[in-house]
């Protein structure tokens, strides 16, 4: 990969995932506001830039099998894999995780009030994701596919009851942002989902399923604000011109 400082942090990420290790070892969120550069990144956190530049020229340079290249993957495969897997993922995972919380805020809350706000913000994500996921399945992805099809098929697309899919972008994007920042509160609360000396297993374990929750949800974003998102805004311009 050339030229890293003259990119987003996001579009690194999507040309190399193994970038996205290397951006949240220093904090620097990849997926809600991939939109920044390197050295933005780097002032707003006082990171030597020069450190992070070698970190990240040798995590993408390192031989590397079996990962997977997203960039390269038609969009209407990228669309099936994150409904199929990122999807699926919240919603099996969203009420194991509903159970836990409400468990460990009914026995450590006393001691641990944070347990209540972090279940309070867990609880209004799922919500809000569920909804989310809906419309994308619904709306955002079917549309995708159609475009797709209207590219294979050389015939012009129909424009969508929403008039361009520029609109869904941004309101998924927004929705992300929402998230993003709902997830940081709760790493924060948790002091990064480090269990305190007194937690019993149900609480380790509560919050290991957190941190899954939300790297999973990280790399969700990603795929769709870095390469989704953008392809499908590029494809419908295409189709249109």
């Amino acid at each position: 990969m050339e030229n890293l400082i003259e990119k987003t942090i996001g579009e690194i990420v999507a040309e190399d995932y193994r970038a996205a290790a290397v951006f949240e070892s220093y904090g620097i969120d990849f997926c809600c506001n991939g939109n920044r550069s390197i050295d933005v990144a780097c002032e707003e956190k006082n990171i030597n830039q020069d450190e992070l530049m070698d970190k990240l020229n040798s995590a993408i340079t390192r031989v590397h099998a079996g990962g997977n290249d997203y960039k390269l993957w038609p969009i209407d495969l990228l669309a099936d894999y994150i409904e199929k897997k990122h999807h699926r993922y919240v919603e099996e995972k969203m009420p194991v995780i509903k159970q836990y919380l409400n468990k460990i805020s009914s026995v450590h809350g006393k001691n641990h009030p944070e347990l209540l706000e972090i279940e309070s913000l867990f609880n209004a994500s799922a919500g809000e994701l569920a909804m989310h996921m809906k419309k994308e399945e619904l709306m955002l992805f079917p549309f995708v596919r159609k475009m797709v099809n209207s590219q294979s098929e050389d015939i012009k697309a129909h424009p969508p009851h929403f008039g361009t899919v520029n609109n869904p972008v941004q309101a998924m994007m927004h929705e992300h942002d929402t998230e993003g920042e709902r997830f940081r509160q709760i790493s924060e609360l948790s002091n990064q989902y480090t269990p305190p000396a007194d937690a019993c297993n149900t609480y380790k374990v509560a919050f290991s399923l957190l941190k899954e929750f939300e790297d999973d949800l990280h790399l969700h974003i990603h795929l769709e604000n870095n390469i989704l998102f953008p392809k499908a805004v590029a494809l419908e311009k295409k189709l249109t011109a």
